[in-house]
């Protein structure tokens, strides 16, 4: 993952297992509730880790901050970023907008996204999900949210063609603890989570875990505290100069893991598209002789 694009937590994982025991002990707290867990007094943070004080301040030198004001500041600019709301996102972008069309400046936003996104994606991860995606008896399972939503649907519509046994999760999460009662070990859950995080699908997250389901998260560049319980994790590029926030490049990702779970499995997808073609046209034979039953 590029430098630009690092958070805190990164950092951290990155240098695990470089710490002393009292450092990885402190990590591991940091990491636990993270980000708050990093919020409080360098005191604080030492007593909840159950450390000394000057272990907090070796630590974070350690891991490449000046001291313990500068990582904390790091913090606070990751919270601000996630919870920064459409008319914030809008006024930092147009205080800093250049004289160029908007249609030059998305442009060059998306196409910087689009790179660093794919710089920073494991191949390996990549295909590991597009085979999990690939077997059919595990059942599949999508949610988003308030934005969201629309990508997780946009995914179901095309894997509910591709393979069988595949759900789309009500956007009422009152409902959603009846689908995890028909999760079993094994099944897939597909969460779309970005900034401004829902408590809910943390809570989902949790229990599909719980019940033997495996996760894949597509979040953003901070990543939502959902990935704690994930399997594979896609973390996302979505700034753009607009008050909201892009989802072109996660489209990208999911169109491209569509083409990759196709192709594996094109013999058997072809007859479910064959077949559907059928009922579709079946369909508008049925509405023309009931719109001209009517006319009669």
């Amino acid at each position: 993952m590029s430098n630009a694009s690092k958070t805190v937590s990164d950092v951290i994982n990155a240098q695990f297992d470089a710490l002393t025991r009292a450092e990885k002990q402190l990590a591991k707290s940091l990491l636990d509730n993270y980000p708050v867990s990093g919020l409080g007094s360098i005191t604080t943070v030492a007593e909840n880790a159950r450390v000394s004080t000057p272990t907090v301040a070796r630590m974070v030198q350690k891991l490449g901050f000046k001291g313990y004001p500068d990582f904390q500041s790091r913090l606070h600019q990751e919270v601000e970023a996630t919870i920064s709301n459409p008319l914030t996102k809008h006024d930092r972008w147009a205080s800093n907008a250049p004289g160029t069309h908007i249609l030059n400046r998305f442009a060059d936003a998306i196409m910087s996204n689009l790179r660093q996104t794919l710089a920073d994606i494991d191949a390996a991860t990549f295909d590991s999900v597009a085979a999990l995606l690939s077997e059919h008896k595990r059942g599949l399972y999508f949610v988003g949210g308030r934005i969201t939503g629309a990508l997780a649907e946009y995914f179901f519509t095309h894997m509910q063609v591709i393979r069988p046994n595949t759900t789309l999760l009500s956007s009422n999460s009152s409902s959603w603890p009846q689908y995890v009662l028909n999760m079993n070990p094994g099944d897939l859950l597909v969460i779309f989570d970005i900034r401004r995080y829902e408590q809910e699908m943390v809570s989902l997250a949790a229990a599909a875990r719980r019940s033997g389901a495996e996760i894949i998260v597509f979040t953003d560049q901070w990543a939502t505290p959902a990935v704690k319980y994930a399997k594979h994790t896609f973390r996302v590029q979505i700034e753009a100069p607009s008050a909201w926030d892009s989802s072109v490049v996660t489209l990208f990702i999911i169109e491209a893991l569509i083409e990759a779970v196709q192709s594996s499995t094109w013999d058997e997808t072809s007859e479910r598209m064959k077949t559907l073609e059928g009922l579709f046209e079946q369909t508008r034979l049925f509405r023309k002789l009931g719109w001209e039953g009517r006319k009669v």
